[in-house]
């Protein structure tokens, strides 16, 4: 019957590895429970409206997510590319300057608004010195202990490095491995000249790359199965002569119960606000640090989808006592506040990914990627990534290259 794979699992792992598959002529079978694929990265509808059951940013260094999206015949323009810039919205604006890597950003460090030049001048030094360790620690500590050693807690601590930690890791810094922070930077603010962009999604995270992947995988001769749960993975190996199972974390023991999993779980809370059409953003992300909220996004800007912005708070917090409406609330009064926002929303949603990502704890262990036969996928697997929707796609290639070619 020649060499036939299941892939469990839609996410941009399981998409990753069907697509690798594919291309190598390899016929598989993507098992998804759900109506759409995407995994924790997907298009949701809620009270009739699409919405995405989170806001990524995603960034330059995502090479092997851009080279598949190329291969699925993503378009380009669904993304947009802007240079490496954090901007608040109050005082604080850092962007990285055109100058060959790393000097462009160095001396976006050095010129950045809202902080004592003595902190800027820090940062630069703090940048040289882990450039110089290589971006690794021989023991790993957490980001807090990393930042205080070094003396970044000030200002520049509260607008560039938390939030950095926060957004990459989905990990508060008093949790946050500071090596898997350290791999994030080393690839982003001290990579090729391009790795730091900023490039934001201008369609919804379905289409970003699940569904053409979908798509890609049909016409050479394979197939996604869309509200197919698999309960019974003995079943599934019965009928396929390979496995590569790529669901969320939490998943493994109902499927593989002998596999060692000994994570802890990191939320993401997104609430939208629909408000008048008027109603923009100066830029299409901008970051809060006064409050619950620690980034907004402006959807008209980037899907068309006008007066409709997008508050982001991830990781643990004081937040998840809240109930939905309370915290859509909080929302509202924060962009209020900043003036980004006037009067009462047309409509609000929070949609809360309560196990959004593994907490990358410091000296994070990952599982083996075969276990019993079966290939593991997953950001989680990462040997070194946070988990991102690049580790994602990075863990689906893995384990298809572990499948031979007949």
């Amino acid at each position: 019957m020649g060499n036939r794979v299941a892939v469990v699992g839609a996410g941009y792992a399981g998409m990753a590895a069907a697509v690798t598959l594919a291309g190598r002529g390899i016929p598989v079978t993507v098992f998804e429970s759900g109506p759409v694929p995407g995994g924790r990265a997907r298009r949701v509808v809620s009270q009739g409206n699409e919405l995405d059951n989170g806001q990524h940013i995603l960034i330059g260094a995502y090479t092997e997510l851009f080279r598949l999206m190329r291969t699925v015949g993503v378009a380009q323009d669904a993304l947009l590319r802007l240079p490496f810039e954090i901007r608040y919205a109050g005082e604080f604006r850092l962007r990285s300057l055109w100058l060959p890597p790393p000097l462009g950003l160095l001396a976006g460090l050095l010129c950045a608004r809202g902080v004592p030049f003595s902190e800027r001048w820090g940062a630069a030094k703090f940048m040289s010195a882990m450039k110089r360790k290589r971006f690794r620690l021989s023991h790993d500590v957490s980001v807090k202990e990393l930042l205080d050693t070094h003396a970044q807690n000030g200002r520049i601590g509260h607008f560039l490095w938390r939030p950095l930690c926060v957004s990459a890791l989905n990990t508060p810094p008093e949790l946050a491995s500071a090596n898997i922070f350290l791999a994030a930077l080393r690839d982003t603010l001290d990579g090729e000249s391009d790795a730091s962009d900023l490039l934001l999604p201008r369609v919804d995270l379905s289409k970003l790359f699940p569904e053409p992947a979908a798509e890609f995988v049909a016409r050479n001769g394979g197939e996604l199965r869309l509200r197919s749960p698999v309960e019974n993975l003995q079943e599934i190996r019965n009928q396929f002569n390979q496995v590569i199972v790529a669901v969320g974390p939490h998943q493994l023991k109902a499927l593989l119960p002998d596999v060692p999993v000994d994570y802890s779980f990191q939320p993401i809370y997104t609430c939208y606000l629909q408000y008048p059409e008027q109603v923009k953003l100066p830029f299409p992300m901008l970051g809060l640090a006064g409050g619950l909220v620690q980034w907004v996004f402006d959807r008209g800007a980037l899907l068309g989808e006008t007066g409709r912005l997008a508050c982001v708070i991830s990781a643990q917090g004081d937040h998840q006592q809240l109930d939905q409406d309370e915290l859509a609330q909080r929302c509202h009064h924060e962009l209020k506040k900043e003036n980004l926002a006037g009067e009462d929303p047309l409509w609000m949603r929070v949609i809360a990914e309560k196990r959004a990502t593994v907490t990358c704890r410091v000296n994070l262990t990952r599982p083996d990627i075969e276990a019993g036969g079966i290939i593991l996928a997953g950001d989680y697997t990462d040997p070194e990534y946070p988990p991102t929707l690049e580790a994602a796609v990075r863990s689906g290639i893995r384990a298809a290259a572990r499948i031979p070619a007949s």
